[in-house]
């Protein structure tokens, strides 16, 4: 039982690895002090609270992502994430998509499923690098990646997914430096 907990840590590890390649410690800490105080916030605002936003920080460049269900919702996100301390810039991804039923929930996680599956067989895309989220058959591609050509190639493997009825584009390209 120790191997595999010692393996199942090592994978992390490695998986973790290209997202914080260009960081330092310190900037890894920082960000993840800012990505803590972000969630808090969204997680204690009227109307936000039972959301499910996708946040995540490099060098200080929040990206906001996922669905809500109006638009001032989504401005209402942005303008708490800007307002946290050490957040340099907001990128505000966020799609507006009304609640889905049970049966389209579903039908969400399996395409949710097949879409990682897709990004983890694609050479050219580091899946770890994007996170997957799927609101009535629109899917959501966020997190930060490390060039133009896979965040192009991360879209056309997702479109080509059945059940994909369109493809939000929430990534970022980290800034070189």
């Amino acid at each position: 039982m120790k191997h595999v907990a010692l393996a199942f840590l090592a994978a992390a590890l490695v998986a973790m690895a290209p997202a914080h390649a260009q960081k330092t410690a310190g900037n890894v800490v920082d960000d993840n002090t800012i990505n803590a105080s972000v969630k808090a916030e969204l997680a204690g605002a009227k109307d936000l609270e039972d959301s499910q936003i996708v946040v995540e920080t490099y060098k200080g460049i929040v990206l906001l992502a996922g669905f809500l269900p109006s638009q001032a919702q989504k401005d209402q996100a942005g303008t708490i994430a800007k307002g946290v301390s050490s957040v340099k810039s907001v990128d505000n991804a966020i799609a507006i998509q009304a609640e889905n039923t049970a049966g389209s929930k579903l039908d969400d996680t399996v395409t949710t499923s097949k879409v990682k599956a897709a990004l983890m067989d694609d050479k050219d895309v580091k899946s770890g690098q994007i996170n997957v989220e799927t609101k009535g058959g629109i899917v959501s591609l966020a997190g930060f990646v490390s060039g133009e050509k896979m965040k192009s190639r991360a879209l056309e493997v997702a479109k080509a997914e059945k059940g994909v009825k369109s493809v939000v584009d929430a990534m970022y390209v980290k800034p070189a430096g």
